[in-house]
C-alpha cells in the first residue's frame, strides 16, 4: 500500500508540468531569446528538471500526457511556447525562462532555431504547373463538401483495386507533430504543419511549388476558393493558426493577401478548418483553458467557443457568435480562495457545416469548464448564416463540467463538482440527404454515441446509438463519414477502462440507426517507450463507394468493406521506411485527427501525430494502385 501511495503522489506532482495533448492542438509557437548557456549545461539542467517535474507523467504517460518520444519529435520552440504562452503557461509558474528552455533542449536535443522552421527547397518543381482549376477533381477543406460527408463519390479507385494500393511518394515534414489534413485541387496539394509552414505541392509527384511561414502552428485543413474579380489574386487558400489568426494567401504563389486576428483570449486557438461559402469564411474557435484551469491560482474560466465570419476578400470580421449565451460572472471561490467564473467552455473543435437550404450553419461543441449552468456545451447549435443569431440548440449531455487532471488522485481546488465525463463533440456534424429527400444531421460524440437530429424540428433527436464505451479522448473522436445509406464511425476508447474498451469501426443505417456491423480493432503490434501502442481508432474516417478507410494510433491505415466491415487492406506505416521526395528523413507513425483524402486515383494520408500511446512520425504518404 505504501508503494502505491508514493507512486500516486509522484504522479500527481509530475502531472503539474506535463505538456498534455492540448499543446499539440492549439498552443502558439514562439521563439524565446535567453542568455542561458547552451549545450551541455542546458542539457544537464534540463535532465534534472525533467526527472524532477515531468518524468512520472511522460515516461509512463497518464491521462492526456504525450509519451516522452512524442515530445522529443517536436520542435524546441513548441515546447518552450507550451510552457510560456501556451496551454501549460500557468502550470509552469515558478520556472524561469532559462529552466524552461533547458527542459525543451534536453527533450528535443536541439537548440531553438534548429527545429525545422526553415523550409527545404530540395524538391522544388522544375516546371511551372498549369493554373489552378477550381473545377478540377478535388477534396477541398475538411469534409469534402459543405455537408461534411467525408464521402468521395468519384475517387478514381475501384473498391476491388484497393488491396493493390502502394506508396507512390512520401513527403517529410520538418518535425513530427500535428499536421493538417491535406487539401487537393486538381494537381495542387495544400498542407500545413506544426512549425507553422504551409506547403503547396504537386499532387502527382510531391514536388514543392511554394512554402509560406504562418509564424505559428497550422493544424486546420485548408480551404481554397476563387476571389472577387476586383482582387489582384484570383484564388485564395485560407487557414487558421494556433495564435488565433486567420490567413489568406494567393493559392498560386503563396503570397499573403490578408491576416486577421479573431480572438484575444490567451488560451484560445483555431483547430477546426475554416469553411468557405460564397464570399464568406466561417471560422470556429477552440481552447486549452481546461488545461490552464486546473492551476489553483488561475481564475477559471472565461473562454467561450464561437464562430467568427469574415469577408473572404478582405478578412474583415462580419459577425461573431458565441456558443454560450448566458452572461459570464463570478459565481464562487475555490477552496484555495481563487475567484471562479462561468459559464465557460463550449469550444468548437471541428469544421462547421453549411445548410444553404435553411440558411444555417451547424457547429458541435465541447464540454463546460465550470459548474455554472449552460446549454451551449456538449451540444449541436444552429446559427443563422447571415447574422450569427442562434436558431436552436440541442444539448445532449448537460453538466459535462471538466478540467484536465481533475479525475486523478488529489484533484486541484479549481475542479468542478461534480466532475463531468468529458464527452465533447470533436467531430463535424454531417448534413445528410436520404433517398426520400428527408435530411438529418449526424453527430458523433466522445461518449461513443452517434446521434441523428432533425433539422426541420429545431434539431430534435431522432435516434441515438451507442457504439463505443466513451472516454476523455473518444468514443467517436474526430470525424465520421456517410454514403447514400450508412454512416461509418471509428471508435477510440483510448482512455476507457481496459475491460470496457470497444475500439474499431461500425456502420449504422442512417434512416433507422440500425447497427449493421462492428469490426473490432486488431491488437496493436507497435511498441513505444517500452509499452504497447494503443489500437484506438481516433482519426477521422473517409468513405468511397464500397470502402471506408480508418487510421489507428499504432500507425495502421485500414480499408474496410462497407458491406460487412471485413478488412480488405492494411498498411502499417511504422513498419516501413520511406525515401522522401524532399530529402528529409521520413518516418511513419500514429494516425489521428485528420483522415485520408482520395482524389483522382490517389489516397493521401498523414502518418505521425505525436500524442499519447502512439508512435510519433512526420510523413505525408501518397498511395496509388501498384504505386504507379
Amino acid at each position: 500500500m505504501k508503494r502505491t501511495m508514493n507512486a500516486s503522489t509522484r504522479m500527481f506532482i509530475g502531472i503539474l508540468f506535463c505538456v498534455v495533448l492540448f499543446v499539440a492542438l492549439i498552443s502558439p509557437e514562439i521563439s524565446l531569446s535567453s542568455s542561458a548557456s547552451q549545450g551541455s549545461t542546458a542539457q544537464a539542467d534540463g535532465a534534472a528538471l525533467y526527472r524532477q517535474k515531468c518524468s512520472m507523467c511522460h515516461d509512463q504517460p497518464v491521462e492526456r500526457a504525450p509519451a516522452r518520444s512524442a515530445l522529443a519529435s517536436r520542435s524546441t520552440e513548441t515546447l518552450i511556447a507550451a510552457l510560456t504562452t501556451g496551454a501549460m503557461k500557468h502550470q509552469a509558474t515558478g520556472l524561469t525562462n532559462d529552466q524552461i528552455r533547458s527542459v525543451a533542449i534536453y527533450l528535443t536535443a536541439r537548440q531553438p532555431g534548429g527545429s525545422g522552421r526553415t523550409a527545404t527547397t530540395a524538391n522544388e518543381c522544375g516546371v511551372v504547373s498549369n493554373p489552378i482549376n477550381v473545377s478540377a477533381p478535388q477534396w477541398n477543406g475538411w469534409g469534402f463538401d459543405l455537408e461534411n460527408s467525408r464521402y468521395q463519390p468519384k475517387p478514381g479507385i475501384k473498391a476491388e483495386d484497393v488491396p493493390k494500393l502502394k506508396v507512390k511518394w512520401a513527403f517529410a515534414y520538418p518535425s513530427g507533430r500535428v499536421n493538417s489534413q491535406p487539401t487537393v485541387i486538381g494537381n495542387r496539394l495544400y498542407v500545413g504543419c506544426s512549425p507553422g509552414l504551409v506547403y503547396c505541392l504537386d499532387s502527382r509527384t510531391g514536388c514543392q511549388y511554394w512554402v509560406y511561414d504562418g509564424g505559428s502552428g497550422v493544424r486546420t485543413a485548408i480551404s481554397v476558393g476563387p476571389l472577387a474579380a476586383s482582387t489582384p489574386a484570383k484564388i485564395a487558400a485560407y487557414f487558421g493558426t494556433r495564435d488565433r489568426f486567420v490567413h489568406a494567401v494567393d493559392a498560386e504563389t503563396g503570397k499573403l493577401l490578408w491576416k486577421t486576428k479573431i480572438e484575444d483570449h490567451s488560451a484560445s486557438g483555431i483547430t477546426g478548418a475554416p469553411v468557405l461559402f460564397k464570399d464568406r469564411l466561417y471560422v470556429p474557435l477552440s481552447s486549452s483553458e481546461e488545461v490552464s484551469g486546473r492551476n489553483d491560482k488561475y481564475e477559471c474560466c472565461t473562454f467561450r467557443g464561437s464562430i467568427v465570419t469574415l469577408d473572404a476578400s478582405s478578412g474583415k470580421v462580419l459577425w461573431k457568435s458565441y456558443t454560450i449565451t448566458e452572461p459570464l460572472k463570478p459565481f464562487k471561490k475555490s477552496s484555495a480562495g481563487t475567484q471562479m467564473y462561468g459559464p465557460a467552455g463550449g469550444a468548437i473543435w471541428s469544421a462547421p457545416t453549411i445548410d444553404p437550404k435553411r440558411k444555417l450553419i451547424y457547429a458541435a461543441t465541447g464540454d463546460s469548464y465550470t459548474e455554472a449552468e449552460t446549454i451551449g456545451a456538449d451540444a449541436v447549435i444552429a446559427f443563422d448564416l447571415d447574422t450569427g443569431k442562434i436558431a436552436w440548440i440541442n444539448q445532449v449531455t448537460p453538466n459535462d463540467n471538466f478540467l484536465v487532471g481533475c479525475n486523478g488522485p488529489n484533484p486541484p481546488p479549481n475542479c468542478p463538482q461534480p466532475l463531468g465525463p468529458d464527452f465533447d463533440f470533436g467531430s463535424s456534424p454531417i448534413l445528410h440527404t436520404m433517398p426520400n429527400g428527408k435530411q438529418v444531421i449526424l453527430a458523433g460524440q466522445k461518449s461513443g454515441i452517434m446521434y441523428a437530429l432533425d433539422p426541420d424540428n429545431k434539431g430534435k433527436t431522432l435516434w441515438q446509438v451507442k457504439i463505443g464505451y466513451g472516454s476523455t479522448l473518444g468514443g467517436i473522436q474526430w470525424g465520421s463519414a456517410a454514403d447514400q445509406q450508412n454512416v461509418y464511425a471509428a471508435v477510440s476508447d483510448v482512455t476507457a477502462p481496459p475491460d470496457k474498451r470497444l475500439p474499431g469501426i461500425a456502420a449504422l443505417r442512417i434512416a433507422t440507426g440500425e447497427k449493421l456491423w462492428h469490426t473490432p480493432a486488431p491488437k496493436s503490434d507497435c511498441v513505444t517507450e517500452g509499452r504497447q501502442c494503443s489500437n484506438a481508432q481516433s482519426a477521422a474516417v473517409t468513405a468511397i463507394p464500397g470502402v471506408v478507410f480508418s487510421g489507428s494510433m499504432d500507425g495502421h491505415l485500414r480499408a474496410y468493406s462497407t458491406k460487412d466491415g471485413s478488412i480488405i487492406w492494411d498498411f502499417n506505416s511504422v513498419a516501413h521506411t520511406f525515401d522522401s521526395v524532399n530529402g528529409i528523413k521520413a518516418k511513419g507513425g500514429m494516425m489521428n485527427a485528420g483522415g485520408p483524402v482520395v482524389v483522382s486515383g490517389v489516397l493521401y494520408v498523414n502518418a505521425g501525430y505525436g500524442g499519447i500511446q502512439g508512435q510519433p512520425g512526420n510523413v505525408l504518404l501518397a498511395f496509388t494502385v501498384d504505386g504507379k
